[in-house]
Order: C-alpha cells, then sequence, then structure tokens
C-alpha cells in the first residue's frame, strides 16, 4: 500500500526502495548542459559496430554521395553512350575522352572504397551481401571500362557513366539508410552524462573538490541543494526532498533523510545533505543499469535488412549467371560476345532500384511519423513493430497523467465538503508541490470559497501548516497523524478505508488538533489510454503494463483501462526481467517507457518506445520517440509499420524482378529468336528500375497518421 505524507509516497510493500506513486518528469536539461555534457552529434560517429556499415559513420556516406555526384556529372555528360541515347554530341577537345576515365577511376577508389571494403569482409565472412554485389558490379565495370578505353579487344564496353551514377547512387541509399539508425552509444553516454564531475569530500576542517572517479567507500561527501549526487551512499546528516526521476521514472521528490539510501545521479533538491559513500564507479546502481543497456543493445543489433537478404539472393543469381553465360558462349565459339554478355550480366546484377528499395521506405516513413508525433530512430524498430505481439506500458505518465488529481473528499458531519476543501486549498496555497497544486485546482473548479492563511510552515516528511481564520490548521498525511496522536473519525475512517484499497493516496486536514476530513489523491488516467488499449487489442495486439507502484493501485488502473496482463511492485533494475520473462513465453514485446530505469527494457524489447517526456537516456536507449505523451501514437506506429512492409516488399519484388528477366535477356538466352539485351538498354532498363521504385515509395505520403484519428 502507499499513502502520502503531505504529497510525498511512501511505498510500504517494496523494500529497499521508495518510489513515487506517479509522474514522470523530464531529465533536468540545464543541470545536463552545466556538466559539460552536450548533445551528440551522431553524424559524426558510426552508428554500427560489424555488419555491412561496419567503421561506418553517416556524415562519411554524406561527404562520398556530394563529392560523387559532382564527379559523376562530367562522367555522364561526355559518356558517348549517353549522348547517343539523348541524342546528343558530347563535346570533343584535347583530352576530352579521358575525362570519363580519370574521373570514373576517382569515383571507383574513393566513392566506392566502402562497398569494396564491405565486399571483402562479406567474403571473408562467406556472407555475401549488398556490400558484395556492388563491389562486384562496379569492379566489373571499372575492369571492362577501361579496357574499352585503351582500346583493347575491340570491346565496347564503356560502362564510365553507369560506374558514377552505381556508387552515387548506392552511397545516397547508404547515407539514407543510416540517418534513419540510432547510435548505440548515445544512451550509454546520456546514462555517464548523469552524474557530476566532481565532488565535495568532508575533510577535517572543511571540504575538498575531487573527481569523482577518486571517491571510495567509506568517504563523506557533500551534497548541496540543487546538486547530483556523485556515488550510492546512506545519509550521515541532513534531510531534503530527493528527485530520483532519473532513476525511477517517478518524477514526484521523495524526502530523503538520515540513514536513507540514495542513488548516484539523483538530486537534492531542496537542502544540502552529508552521506557515507557506499559504492563508486561500476559499483552503483547507474553503472548496472548502464551494463544492461550496452547487452540489450548488443542482443538486437544482429538483425539483417531484408535488402541484405535479396542481395545475397542477387549475388548467387548473377555470379551463377555470369559464368554459364561465358561458359556457353564460348562454347558456341564467340569469345568476344561471351565477354560482352557475361560483363553486361554482372553490372546490371546490381540495379540502383536495390540499392535505394530499403531506404527510400525508410526515409518518407520516418518523415511521415515525424509528421504524427512518432521519431523512429531504429529502421529495425520500423520493421519488427507489425510482428508486435504484446506492447508492455510503463504505468505513470504513460497510460495516466503523471500528476495527481483531487478525487474524493470527505468531511466530518456538519461541515460541507466544499468547505473543507477551501480551508485545505488556504494551507497549500503557499506551496508549490503537485499535490497542492491538485487541491487548489479542485478548490477553483468547485466555486469554493477562497480563504486567506497565514504563518505557512512546511513539516518535511509530514505535511503544511497556516493559520486561517484564527484556527491553526494542517494538511499531511498518515506520518501526521502519529505525531499528534489523531484517529480519524468514523466517517471519515470509512470512506479512506476505500480510497486505500482502490491506491489512492490520502491526506488528512486537521484543525486545532482534530481530524477534519480527508481527501483522496490519484494519478489520472488519460482519456487517450483507453482509445489506445482498445485500439490495439482490436488489432489482435495484447497490451500489458508495467510500474513499481502498490499492486491494488496497478490493479486499478488495468481494471479501468481492461488491461491483460499486469507486472506491479516492480524494482527499477527488475524492468528488464519482465521483458524478458514475456519474451521467454514467445512473444515479441514492445516497450513504452520514460525513465532511465526503462532504458534497459526499452533496449531489450523487440521496439523500444520511449515517451517525449522522459529522460534522455530513455530516449536514446528506444527505437522509437512518442513526441508528446499520448499513448495513441503508439497505433500510428504499429499502422505505419504494416504499410512500410508492404512498400519495401514491393519495392524488393519489384528490384529483383528486373534482375530475373533482365539478367536471361542479357546473357541471351534468346538471342537466337533476335532478343539481346544490349549494355546500353540494359543500363536505361536499370534507372527505369529505380524510378518505378522511387515512385512506389512516395505512395506512402498518402497514407494518414493522426493519432487522434487512431481506431
Amino acid at each position: 500500500m502507499e499513502e502520502r505524507n503531505h504529497g510525498h509516497v511512501r511505498q510500504d510493500s517494496v523494500p529497499g526502495m521508495d518510489h513515487a506513486a506517479m509522474g514522470h518528469g523530464e531529465m533536468d536539461h540545464d543541470d545536463h548542459a552545466a556538466m559539460g555534457h552536450g548533445e551528440m552529434d551522431h553524424d559524426d560517429h558510426a552508428v554500427h559496430t560489424q555488419g555491412q556499415h561496419a567503421g561506418h559513420s553517416t556524415a562519411m556516406f554524406k561527404n562520398r554521395f556530394w563529392l560523387t555526384l559532382a564527379l559523376s556529372v562530367p562522367v555522364v555528360y561526355f559518356s558517348p553512350m549517353v549522348g547517343h541515347l539523348l541524342g546528343y554530341v558530347p563535346p570533343e577537345f584535347p583530352g576530352s575522352p579521358w575525362i570519363a576515365p580519370i574521373l570514373g577511376t576517382v569515383i571507383f577508389f574513393y566513392g566506392g572504397q566502402p562497398f569494396l571494403k564491405g565486399g571483402w569482409q562479406e567474403i571473408k565472412a562467406r556472407q555475401p551481401g549488398m556490400m558484395l554485389l556492388i563491389s562486384m558490379a562496379i569492379t566489373v565495370a571499372f575492369i571492362a571500362s577501361w579496357v574499352t578505353s585503351l582500346g583493347l579487344g575491340g570491346f565496347d564496353l564503356d560502362f564510365w557513366w553507369e560506374l558514377a551514377l552505381l556508387v552515387a547512387i548506392m552511397l545516397l541509399g547508404h547515407w539514407i539508410e543510416m540517418r534513419a539508425l540510432g547510435s548505440a552509444r548515445g544512451a550509454l553516454d546520456a546514462l555517464a552524462a548523469l552524474l557530476p564531475d566532481e565532488a565535495e569530500r568532508v575533510i577535517d576542517g572543511g571540504t575538498e573538490t575531487i573527481g569523482i572517479t577518486e571517491l571510495v567507500a567509506g568517504d563523506i561527501v557533500l551534497v548541496r541543494s540543487g546538486a547530483r549526487m556523485p556515488a550510492d551512499g546512506v545519509i550521515t546528516e541532513g534531510s531534503a526532498e530527493v528527485d530520483e526521476s532519473m532513476i525511477t521514472g517517478e518524477s514526484k521528490t521523495v524526502p530523503r533523510t538520515v540513514g536513507d539510501p540514495v542513488v548516484a545521479g539523483t538530486v537534492a533538491t531542496d537542502s544540502s545533505l552529508r552521506l557515507k559513500v557506499s559504492a563508486v564507479g561500476d559499483d552503483t546502481a547507474l553503472a548496472g543499469i548502464q551494463r544492461l543497456v550496452a547487452e540489450a543493445q548488443s542482443s538486437t543489433s544482429r538483425a539483417q535488412a531484408l535488402a541484405d537478404r535479396a542481395a545475397a539472393f542477387l549475388f548467387y543469381f548473377a555470379a551463377g549467371a555470369g559464368v554459364i553465360t561465358f561458359i556457353v558462349w564460348s562454347l558456341l565459339g564467340s569469345i568476344p560476345d561471351a565477354v560482352t554478355r557475361t560483363v553486361t550480366v554482372l553490372v546490371i546484377a546490381c540495379p540502383h532500384a536495390l540499392g535505394l528499395a530499403i531506404p527510400l521506405v525508410i526515409a518518407i516513413s520516418t518523415e511521415r511519423a515525424a509528421r504524427a508525433g512518432v521519431l523512429i530512430k531504429n529502421r529495425m524498430a520500423l520493421e519488427r513493430m507489425r510482428t508486435i505481439d504484446v506492447v508492455l506500458f510503463d504505468k505513470t505518465g504513460t497510460l495516466t497523467k503523471g500528476e495527481p488529481a483531487l478525487t474524493d473528499v470527505e468531511a466530518i458531519e456538519g461541515l460541507l465538503t466544499d468547505d473543507l476543501l477551501a480551508l485545505a486549498a488556504a494551507v497549500e496555497s503557499d506551496s508549490e508541490h503537485p499535490v497542492a497544486r491538485a487541491i487548489a485546482n479542485a478548490a477553483q473548479l468547485t466555486g469554493a470559497p477562497v480563504l486567506t492563511a497565514t504563518d505557512f510552515r512546511s513539516m518535511t516528511g509530514r505535511g503544511v501548516q497556516a493559520t486561517v481564520g484564527g484556527s491553526d490548521l494542517a494538511v499531511g498525511g498518515p506520518a501526521l497523524l502519529a505525531e499528534l496522536n489523531l484517529t480519524e473519525p468514523e466517517r471519515v475512517a470509512m470512506a479512506t478505508r476505500g480510497w486505500r484499497e482502490r491506491g489512492a493516496s490520502v491526506l488528512h486536514v486537521i484543525r486545532d488538533g482534530a481530524v477534519i476530513g480527508a481527501v483522496a489523491l490519484e494519478d489520472e488516467v488519460r482519456d487517450e489510454s483507453r482509445q489506445a488499449v482498445q485500439a490495439l487489442q482490436d488489432r489482435g495486439i495484447k497490451v500489458a503494463m508495467i510500474t513499481g507502484d502498490a499492486r491494488q493501485v496497478a490493479q486499478a488502473v488495468a481494471a479501468e483501462l481492461h488491461i491483460d496482463e499486469v507486472f506491479a511492485e516492480v524494482l527499477p533494475q527488475d524492468k528488464d526481467q519482465k521483458v524478458a520473462e514475456l519474451q521467454g513465453r514467445g512473444l515479441r514485446v514492445a516497450m513504452v517507457g520514460d525513465g532511465v530505469n526503462d532504458a534497459p527494457a526499452l533496449a531489450r524489447a523487440e521496439v523500444g518506445i520511449a515517451i517525449g517526456a522522459g529522460t534522455d537516456v530513455a530516449m536514446e536507449s528506444a527505437g522509437v520517440v512518442l513526441a508528446g505523451n499520448d499513448p495513441r501514437a503508439v497505433l500510428s506506429m504499429v499502422d505505419l509499420s504494416h504499410a512500410s512492409y508492404r512498400k519495401m516488399w514491393q519495392n524488393l519484388v519489384w528490384a529483383t524482378g528486373y534482375n530475373i528477366i533482365s539478367v536471361p535477356l542479357a546473357a541471351g538466352v534468346f538471342a537466337f529468336a533476335g532478343i539481346v539485351l544490349s549494355p546500353a538498354a540494359g543500363a536505361v532498363l536499370m534507372s527505369l528500375s529505380t524510378i518505378v521504385v522511387a515512385l512506389n515509395a512516395q505512395l506512402l505520403r498518402r497514407l494518414r497518421l493522426n493519432p487522434a484519428d487512431a481506431r
């Protein structure tokens, strides 16, 4: 059971950890910036540690694309084949025939370097894919073009323009693709940023400022008001309201006093503390979460894109077709035809369309999603969302509003509830606490009389006091009743008993030493949550909820929303295990959360979805970020996933279908009937295939993703 001592929750049912019952707060970005931890520029560092993009960065692909594109313009313009196709004659002057070979060579070695290196890695790993397919095509085009430029063998295989465009388009595709990927390091950097750089260690005669790496267990440190805890420890002197939102995900401060444990990265909001360090460095709770995030992210980073599987198929198809083509035409006694047909097969085996089939869909999907308030950071999140079996929502601030609202008022006989509410609002009028605001707002909405309070006093962990109309009034929770040795009148007790059973927080109003009534406050369920849960279930997706709150609180919310499964009283470090438990049943999980404690679970789930009001760490760990707190945005993600997946497959079918048809034609299978696909015609068809793929991807823009319209 949880009860609020003047708005501060005591979680009796979860030993060793206090949780706020309500509210998700944003990370303090000003503090974050003050520590010198700026936002990372993900364009400037690699986003994969393995796979086709190993060692590559978004900025690298971008820079190579623009330079390659600039070099490709003169190569294409001075190509006799392009001139013949478009009906113009390229200008001739001394050295003009060497423009395409020289610039094409630069393009091959500079622009093609990532693909050549990636192809070699795929050969060594015996896992042919897109990189090997691209490198095979550009290498064959490069060699054949030089043979033609040098006049060797009398071949007419001028593929310089095709080489240039192929490299440029593939660089563009990979640049677009990598812009859609999230950075695995981002979450770990955001976690590290929660710690201060320095600590004030208490020594004889004062304090000394040292780096947190110099702290050892047993040190006494001074934490000033507004500062972050530099290490895990136990308070030895002082008391304060501590903001633990970056660890628990709950925005309400909790009272901490002598003997209470505190966690590195949390903030003493209103008073200074002295604490004895119990854990530093890798032994802190924050470091443990960091390790879970790293482990979970590495476990989901091995997924392969659909295009990779198609590329592997096309590599074997093209290589086999090339070998057969050369052998057959050689046996027919035409070595020049054998070379020409083989080169044509190998060059057009890597269609531009395949390189853009997935990236274009992802780019348009992310743009459409962003307009609907959904930021897709990880391409695999988009693909996986259509396969999700269960959506696991963090309760507070996601399904609920994350802030207390007054739900019930009970006064003693002879006192009107409006008058009781007016007295409580007067006492709370000088407080900025969320509970005080909830009481004041309720009094204003009900039209209760406005009273004036004087001599306002705050009693940490117990409540507040003031003088109203000559009477001494106090508003507080069970701790205040215990301190004053007061009991509830029977009428009030009957009401508060039912409130507690459903998990509401109870505050008592005391006048001149007697309880005159009580109020109930609860975290209000969002109207949007009802619609989101129903719509997900209508789509055949189960809905589960996870929270650190007491079981009766969780069950009350679950019953109101008709949620399928509830995980209550879950310690922050155990949320990751609950995701793994669902996965162990064979379910594919989408996790929606916003606290640092949610980060490992977000990373472990097939799809991690962070709400926009969450911490930097949660958003870095997630593959998807919701700009707002509307849970219906998850439906937009589901619908977009199905639509984009269809477009991906349509594009892949078109791209691979083009190859399946054009490669046999280029190989001369129907030469006996006079049907032969020339190198120039093959290149043109390749370009047309790219246009078809691009136009098909554009059809995604017709998809409406307004969460308010979700059904």
